[in-house]
């Protein structure tokens, strides 16, 4: 790891500073938080995943928490997932181990019980309770088998100790078998483990306590609490409270903190959830407890870190998706280059949306998270003189890409700015992590020499005349016009026009089109001031942080829409079917508060004085409306790659450029990414 910089230390002390946590020393107090990958721990090759850490690992932070691995074979999230049962994958977990120690780090496994969250018909659970957002109905555990599954945990925890581990974390929050049997929500229970308080958090602490027999004092226990179960029936702060002092004293080396249940109604790590919007609940563990507390979720900048630790909320942060986006978080902020960090814009499309689609997880501001053997940058062989057209999110990466190769690129824009989609992006009110990400390319094309040229549109007599030797076409999208009766009218307005301040719209609005680019012009066209600090994200959705209520939820208050909004789709289907799994329903729930009205399966007629007319269920309609936005789909701009083809240069076409057809920001930066390593 490189030397820090002697006056980079003064910025981040309390995070760069050593710590205790049970028997392990660690270097620094930024811990990589636990997360789902789909990258193989065993099946014989767990070189994907053993890369995955180590980059982490030499990046600077002091110790890895691995993906969740199954103490038994009815806890596997899934057929296929990870189980540690015997000593049979020893060598494939200790092929890891050996990664991450030689880079210096601490590794430790988390034992994860899936519940009634498993995927499979072995699914169990403290009772025979479905899971709202699961099909799947566990069958109710036995006492015999809680007590079998408690001895599964500490085998387990000796099994991972045998293969090297400094130590085990275990799930204990977020809906997972342990947090099923502490809340009454899933824990009808009238036997020795349910019922009261200390019944229902019986088996988390007998588990604990088995566990430390186990392996003796020399090997670290973490046990992630649910600091907020935000779920009705769940556990209050008092039995969380009372949970982690009886953890304390049954052997746990440090609480990490988990924040909501999967299937809770509150967003918690999604791009409009505040920064640092659950360190209160931290905090509070912290003042009940005298081992060390991990914070984590939607911490993303050194900075917030520094905060969180110098006040005296937590002991150690917990970082998991910011170490997708950028591997060398810790090693930046150690020299003196925080500015370079590559933020992660919690967005979810490449990390949560691919686990939940059965692919692996990457990341959409870093396509390498997770590929690591697959994409490796070098130096250019041949270096080449390369314009690019188009400073969007496929232009920019492809220009960072290629630049930090040694290629000499001109990057133009017709645009006053660099950024295409991405700037308008930032607009949209809780989408502000976009506007980080974006100042972070723009530090990166001056850090890297690039020749940017704005408001100047590339032609093919600049090309002719640059003697460049390779063009890359990034020019992007634009709004698909359709073909209704008065597309022209006055009262039409364009979405990037809207967005971008150029139209001002009326109180009734009419949105044509319901895809992704449709919801987020209603959010931005309802959304009132505001909303943007912690305390005004917890009122909205009715989080209750003085802990007085079960599950720490108060009821949702009406949210306040400043337009009336109309959405309308052509097609019968659902609406916005590609919004993100793990953020779609949070923008529906929201824009359905405001009232926002949906209307499929339209037949558009005309637009003039009166409105929109269109038909719907068999009859004519009017909408009375001041204006009508167009958010039909895009098309490509690529005029300029046919008219380079008399140039004899070599010419690629990336992005919306190539292909506008459900076009989003990780696969435009993925083909910049891809075509920035193959050039």
């Amino acid at each position: 790891m490189p030397a820090p910089a002697a006056d980079a230390l003064p910025a981040y002390p309390t995070l760069l500073s050593p710590v205790r946590l049970g028997p392990l020393h660690l270097r620094n107090r930024l811990v990589m938080g636990s997360m789902h990958t789909r990258l193989p721990f065993g099946e014989g090759n767990p070189a994907r995943l053993a890369a995955f850490y180590a980059e982490r690992a030499r990046g600077g932070v002091a110790m890895i928490i691995t993906g969740g691995v199954a103490p038994n074979a009815a806890g596997r999230m899934e057929d296929g997932a990870a189980v540690l049962d015997s000593e049979d994958a020893l060598s494939e977990h200790r092929q890891i181990v050996a990664a991450v120690h030689d880079a210096d780090a601490a590794i430790v496994m988390q034992i994860l019980h899936a519940g009634r969250y498993a995927k499979h018909a072995e699914a169990v659970g403290p009772s025979n309770i479905s899971a709202p957002i699961n099909p799947v109905k566990p069958r109710r555990l036995s006492g015999d088998e809680i007590e079998n599954t408690i001895n599964d945990y500490a085998k387990c925890a000796a099994l991972a100790q045998a293969a090297g581990y400094d130590g085990v974390d275990v799930m204990g929050s977020e809906g997972y078998l342990i947090n099923e049997f502490t809340a009454r929500r899933t824990n009808d229970r009238s036997d020795a483990w349910g019922g009261s308080a200390a019944n229902r958090m019986r088996l988390p602490v007998e588990i604990i306590r088995r566990m430390r027999a186990r392996v003796g004092a020399a090997f670290a226990i973490l046990y992630r609490i649910s600091a907020l179960d935000l779920v009705e029936d769940g556990a209050t702060v008092d039995e969380t409270l009372a949970l982690a002092r009886a953890l304390q004293d049954a052997g746990a080396d440090a609480l990490s903190t988990g924040i909501g249940w999967h299937e809770s109604r509150v967003p918690t790590i999604a791009y409009m959830v505040p920064r640092g919007a659950w360190r209160f609940a931290a905090a509070r563990l912290k003042r009940a407890v005298t081992i060390p507390v991990v914070a984590s979720n939607r911490i993303n900048t050194p900075a917030l870190a520094e905060d969180i630790l110098r006040a005296g909320d937590a002991d150690l942060i917990a970082l998991a998706r910011p170490l997708l986006a950028d591997p060398a978080f810790v090693v930046k902020a150690q020299t003196g280059r925080a500015s370079e960090i590559t933020p992660c814009i919690a967005c979810n499309q490449a990390c949560l949306d691919h686990i939940f689609s059965d692919r692996a997880a990457t990341c959409l501001v870093n396509p390498r998270a997770g590929r690591e053997l697959d994409y490796i940058s070098t130096a250019a062989i041949k270096v080449q003189r390369i314009a690019v057209a188009g400073a969007g999110a496929a232009g920019i990466v492809f220009t960072l890409t290629a630049a930090a190769r040694g290629h000499h690129v001109t990057l133009f824009d017709a645009a006053p700015q660099v950024g295409g989609q991405l700037e308008i992006a930032q607009r949209i009110p809780g989408k502000q992590e976009f506007a980080a990400l974006l100042a972070h390319y723009r530090d990166e094309l001056t850090r890297l020499h690039v020749d940017v040229r704005l408001s100047t549109a590339l032609t093919a007599e600049m090309v002719r005349s640059g003697h460049y030797d390779r063009v890359v076409v990034a020019t992007g999208v634009v709004p698909r016009k359709p073909r209704i009766d008065g597309i022209d009218h006055r009262k039409v307005a364009w979405y990037p026009d809207v967005l971008n301040g150029a139209v001002e719209v009326g109180r009734r609005v009419a949105i044509i089109g319901a895809g992704a680019i449709a919801f987020d012009t209603a959010e931005f066209l309802t959304a009132e001031p505001g909303h943007g600090t912690a305390e005004e994200f917890h009122a909205a959705w009715g989080v209750e942080t003085s802990g007085g209520t079960a599950g720490s939820l108060t009821g949702v208050p009406p949210l306040p829409s400043r337009r009336e909004v109309h959405i309308l789709q052509r097609s019968a289907g659902r609406p916005a079917a590609r919004l993100g799994i793990s953020t779609g329903w949070i923008v529906r729930t929201t824009l359905k508060r405001r009232n926002v009205a949906i209307t499929t399966g339209c037949t558009y007629r005309r637009i003039d004085d009166a409105g929109l007319h269109y038909a719907s269920g068999g009859e004519n309609r009017l909408l009375e409306v001041d204006n009508v936005v167009i958010c039909a789909g895009q098309e490509s701009v690529s005029a300029l790659a046919a008219a380079l083809q008399s140039t004899g240069v070599a010419v690629d076409v990336i992005g919306g450029a190539r292909n506008a057809v459900e076009l989003d920001a990780q696969r435009a930066i993925d083909d910049g990414y891809r075509l920035g390593l193959a050039c």
